[in-house]
């Protein structure tokens, strides 16, 4: 295999200024030093992760050309460690072939020139990620995401709360609708009783006596005339303690 006849810059290392998931562009210079025309190709052992422009080309001789490399802003996965590398591959223009495609094509692997760099990761106050040990910037996103994460849970418990607040007011409505049901069917029956006396006293004769056994105790007409007053407060009591919960 021939010596690399282009000069390429830098020379053993392409060099990032930054976090790969924030993409940080760097740039390769190739220069044909010779009187030949050379074809160029840039390859790199994760192509799915950076975009390279241009990826292939041809140069003239005594001509430079500048490649910028910018990784895809996406999750590095920690475990490669940043260890990809790009190689240069170049081959001295066969002369009267102007179909570059098929000059390619028709190469054998004895006449390519090959030239490979390695990535370096830097973060902004020049930690390398590449050695082990120095992934600080790499746990400070792993920080932060927990951070949010963690954030997201108090409002959790608020939408939990609000939701319990909710499930207790209803609860505590139908129990008021209950006692309204009650206190009204408390009232019912005082009217029916009312009417009941008063058939009595009429069947009893003009003068509006009910004849009836002494007794000891308070009279009926006067225990139906109290219950209801008594039943309604204490309806409003229970109330007035279930809706001043909700208020505490």
């Amino acid at each position: 295999m021939p010596n690399q006849v282009l000069t390429i810059e830098p020379q053993n290392e392409l060099k990032f200024k930054g976090l790969f998931e924030h993409g940080c562009t760097t740039y390769m210079r190739l220069t044909n030093p010779t009187n030949d025309t050379v074809l160029f190709k840039i390859k790199t052992t994760a192509p799915k992760k950076y975009c390279v422009r241009p990826n292939s080309g041809v140069l003239a001789p005594n001509s430079k050309q500048e490649i910028a490399i910018t990784p895809q802003p996406v999750y590095l996965d920690p475990n490669e460690n940043h260890k990809h590398k790009f190689m240069v591959q170049s081959v001295i223009a066969p002369e009267g072939k102007t179909n570059i495609d098929q000059v390619w094509k028709e190469i054998s692997p004895e006449q390519l020139m090959d030239y490979k760099l390695k990535c370096v990761f830097e973060t902004p106050r020049g930690t390398n990620l590449n050695d082990s040990g120095d992934n600080a910037a790499q746990n400070d996103v792993t920080k932060k995401r927990v951070a949010v994460a963690e954030d997201a849970k108090p409002a959790a418990k608020t939408n939990t709360k609000s939701e319990n607040v909710e499930s207790d007011l209803q609860k505590a409505t139908l129990e008021v609708i209950h006692l309204r049901e009650e206190e009204s069917k408390l009232r019912h029956e005082n009217l029916q009783l009312k009417e009941e006396l008063l058939r009595l006293r009429q069947s009893a004769g003009g003068d509006g006596r009910v004849s009836r056994p002494h007794s000891y105790g308070p009279e009926k007409s006067t225990q139906v005339t109290i219950m209801p007053w008594v039943v309604t407060a204490i309806c409003m009591a229970i109330i007035g303690i279930i809706i001043g919960k909700f208020f505490m």
